[in-house]
């Protein structure tokens, strides 16, 4: 059996059918761990979670902030300028689509591998079992009666400083913006929303999420996608690998098979436009 960590997909369905063909995926007998943002802002986002879907147990995805967007919006969210999403909008099978997303985990860990599998980052305070503890609380809301009340106070960038005082929803909020936005912060663990960046174009005190020293999850190897413009995949010396190589924005499409740390990547050239923001 062989794992295969995928980065972020955001609605590029024909690419990741390309990918598993690359790797010769077997769904009897491998899996595929995806690192979150299975839609949005591609043309394919329907296709990509029935594909996902249609996997079963052979494939496993963290929530990414695309994913989250999503449920909020179809939950009577505002929409972004940018959003692709009518396809699964006005799908038939819309209510199963989204019921699959909301039970998504927003961390992953397997007995058989040594990785953790999160969308964004981790603040520097948190060990990976405090990770994981905080994980199950926002899922527990999120599965739950209170998730479209969790979805309409998920939005904005405070508090930006993890506190062990925090509840409610800044707490739940606090979690989601880690798991799910963190690039760059201090070294106290502060978060910064928006330099999205190669590291060393950041501002003057801030740091990449993994490179904070001290940070309590060090030692832990860690999958995570979300950041398009990080520069490199693997980070030996912090133990970390950005699964996120831009296909959307042209780039590539990557799997990294945990067996050996084997990096495998498509061209995504039909979906280059330049100029774009990328998030």
């Amino acid at each position: 059996m062989a794992i295969y960590a995928v980065g972020d997909l955001q609605g590029c369905c024909d690419a990741l059918k390309r990918l598993l063909d690359h790797v010769r995926f077997d769904p009897a007998s491998d899996q595929l761990w995806f690192a979150g943002d299975l839609v949005n802002r591609g043309p394919q986002s329907a296709e990509t979670l029935r594909t996902v879907i249609a996997l079963g147990d052979s494939a496993v995805s963290v929530l990414g902030n695309h994913d989250l967007h999503l449920l909020a919006v179809a939950a009577g969210g505002k929409r972004g300028r940018r959003d692709t999403l009518d396809d699964i909008l006005d799908a038939p099978d819309r209510d199963e689509l989204l019921h699959w997303l909301r039970h998504c985990p927003l961390m992953h860990a397997d007995s058989r591998a040594p990785w953790q599998l999160l969308h964004a980052g981790l603040p520097p305070q948190w060990t990976i079992s405090e990770a994981a503890q905080h994980a199950r609380a926002v899922e527990a809301v999120l599965r739950g009666p209170d998730h479209q009340a969790l979805l309409s106070h998920m939005y904005g960038d405070q508090p930006d400083l993890w506190q062990t005082e925090l509840k409610g929803w800044p707490y739940l909020r606090f979690v989601i913006n880690c798991f799910t936005r963190l690039r760059y912060c201090t070294p106290q663990g502060q978060i910064a929303a928006e330099p999205k960046g190669t590291p060393g174009s950041q501002p003057a005190g801030l740091l990449p999420w993994f490179a904070v020293p001290g940070r309590k999850s060090a030692g832990t190897p860690i999958l995570f996608g979300h950041w398009s413009t990080l520069g490199q995949v693997h980070w030996p010396e912090y133990q970390v690998w950005g699964l996120d190589t831009g296909c959307l924005w042209g780039g590539q499409l990557s799997a990294l098979r945990l067996d050996d740390a084997a990096l495998f990547s498509i061209p995504c050239d039909e979906h280059r436009r330049p100029g774009a923001e990328q998030d």
